[in-house]
């Protein structure tokens, strides 16, 4: 096609429109002028080399092209209004999520200054006659008070800082899908009008009209790229951890029959066939999943999982013990942090309230920490010495057991294990 045209304003025209120099029926219409034209105007040196059609023919030409293009204007409106409907959603949500991770990183503080003054408090004990220790051991909670407060603080002003962009990426994007939804509504009105009209009114401008929506189809329209939260989570570990680091073993009865665990019970992978094992009260019958041996009523525990080997797990607790049969059941009290792979991409969720974590790379090795007295869970990317996620109103109803699964795949079973890291030996 030649240059675009502008609109043209329509002459008073009917079906049987003549032309005004030749005085005889218009019969043809030329595509490069986008005019209808008489057949002693086609013998006019002007239009030697043109394209000309029939006009009939022409008309039919473009009412079909408009019907194409009406097809995917209808289909690309959609998806403005799906885009607008998320980016509208998307902004509640991260409103709601900045809330959740603030509330994540001034627990996860609060923890870790709960357990240095604790060990400043083992290390320095209170003596009455020892006033000068005392306060050594005062001033030092002090400072680590006052370091710790202000990481907080840093990391909440990331927090705040990123979520306002975020927000204005979002507010962006919904005028943008806005104004271009507007216009989508308002061409594809006129070209579904255009698409009824008779031969001499589906002409006029028919070429703009199409490069127009064809134009509007070209639009970008895309939901606005914003920054993962996760990324201001906390980073670096406490040492103190170490301190309550448990010696976790595999609980052969409960163990899912596809499972094989390892003699000592530290690991456990998918076997080729089910093995033949005599059917337990405690035994898992949905999921590749086993609990382990030791449960915990109270206190801190923490304890390391290599993942690296495995493309779908959950790792987490169980409430599991008080329950009548002993039998762990699909929807019982759990907290799990799962992860899947397909391809070369990692997925997080974290459970309950299944959601959606954003982490950059694979992990090889995850911690988790549990604080029964106050209600805590946190897990940590011990590869990247990073806060993955982190519970803070718990309630533990009775001796709560780790939990650790795989995902049976459909078909052969594939190469995925699990290992409990032993113990940090102290240097």
């Amino acid at each position: 096609m030649s240059q675009t045209l502008k609109p043209q304003s329509p002459p008073s025209v009917t079906e049987e429109s003549y032309c005004r120099i030749h005085l005889e029926l218009l019969k043809l219409f030329c595509e490069d002028d986008q005019i209808t034209i008489c057949s002693k105007c086609f013998q006019l040196p002007v239009h030697k080399h043109h394209l000309v059609y029939e006009i009939h023919e022409a008309a039919e030409n473009y009412r079909k092209l408009f019907k194409e293009t009406l097809h995917m204007l209808k289909g690309k409106l959609e998806v403005a209004k799906s885009i607008l409907a998320d980016e509208q959603e998307r902004m509640v949500r991260i409103q709601e999520e900045e809330q959740s991770f603030k509330k994540m990183v001034e627990a996860e503080y609060k923890m870790r200054f709960r357990l240095l003054r604790e060990e400043t408090d083992l290390k320095y004990p209170r003596q009455p006659a020892c006033k000068f220790d005392q306060n050594l051991n005062e001033a030092g909670q002090n400072q680590l008070g006052t370091e710790l407060e202000q990481k907080s603080q840093e990391t909440l002003q990331r927090l705040n800082r990123l979520g306002r962009e975020n927000m204005s990426k979002l507010k962006a994007s919904e005028f943008q899908v806005a104004e271009q939804l507007c216009s989508l509504q308002r061409i594809t009105t006129e070209l579904e009008k255009k698409c009824g009209e008779p031969v001499f009114t589906l002409l006029q401008n028919a070429r703009y009209n199409l490069e127009r929506s064809e134009s509007l189809l070209l639009q970008s329209l895309e939901p606005a790229e914003i920054t993962d939260l996760s990324s201001c989570l906390i980073q670096g570990m406490s040492k103190v951890l170490m301190v309550f680091q448990r010696h976790i073993t595999l609980d052969p009865e409960t163990a899912h029959p596809c499972l094989v665990l390892s003699e000592d019970l530290k690991s456990m992978r998918l076997g080729n066939t089910p093995p033949s094992v005599p059917d337990t009260p405690r035994r898992f019958d949905f999921g590749a999943s086993v609990l382990a041996a030791e449960s915990f009523l109270s206190g801190r525990h923490y304890w390391e999982v290599a993942v690296g080997q495995a493309s779908n797990w959950q790792l987490g607790i169980c409430d599991c013990v008080g329950r009548k049969s002993n039998r762990p059941q699909v929807s019982g009290d759990k907290v799990l942090l799962m992860g899947s792979m397909m391809g070369a991409d990692y997925t997080f969720w974290i459970f309950p309230s299944l959601r959606k974590i954003c982490l950059r790379k694979k992990m090889y090795k995850v911690g988790i920490f549990v604080d029964c007295d106050h209600g805590q869970m946190s897990f940590y990317n011990v590869t990247e010495s990073s806060l993955i996620y982190n519970f803070s109103d718990l309630t533990f109803q009775g001796a709560v057991r780790p939990v650790f699964s795989l995902c049976v795949p459909n078909g052969d079973m594939n190469s995925d294990s699990l290992t409990i890291c032993p113990p940090h030996t102290p240097s």
